[in-house]
């Protein structure tokens, strides 16, 4: 026998067909996380804009149209982009202040494949 590599080295060799499916799968995968992404990272930032609507003082005594201003600010401060000021709903029930925030963002990924991410938030705040 004359081989140049012993027997279990010779069965690790991939072929070239099994190295370009695994570089299109990486390759696929980053395309998804790079479109999809940004998605999330401005719902987080949405959710914290909302989340620190409890530390204003006098939340309770605005109306729904202050309240939604106040959070539009926010969003603006943080640079979310794209993001409809009309998807949020802001409803006062005595003391209680509600805020619901249903949205979707549709991305192209490549040719005629889009995603389609579904966010809701609800969020009840008492007033200080």
């Amino acid at each position: 026998m004359n081989n140049k590599f012993p027997v279990s080295l010779k069965r690790q060799q991939g072929s070239a067909l099994t190295m370009l499916i695994v570089a299109l799968f990486f390759a696929g995968l980053l395309t998804f996380v790079l479109k999809v992404g940004p998605a999330y990272l401005d719902d987080f930032t949405i959710q914290e804009a909302l989340e620190n609507l409890e530390n204003i003082e006098g939340l309770s005594k605005m109306g729904p149209a202050q309240v939604r201003e106040t959070i539009n600010k926010q969003l603006r401060v943080n640079s979310v982009r794209g993001f409809d000021p009309k998807n949020i709903t802001v409803e006062k029930d005595g003391g209680l202040v509600l805020v619901n925030v249903d949205y979707e963002v549709r991305n192209n990924l490549f040719g005629s494949v889009d995603t389609i991410v579904h966010f809701q938030h609800e969020y009840e705040f008492k007033g200080k």
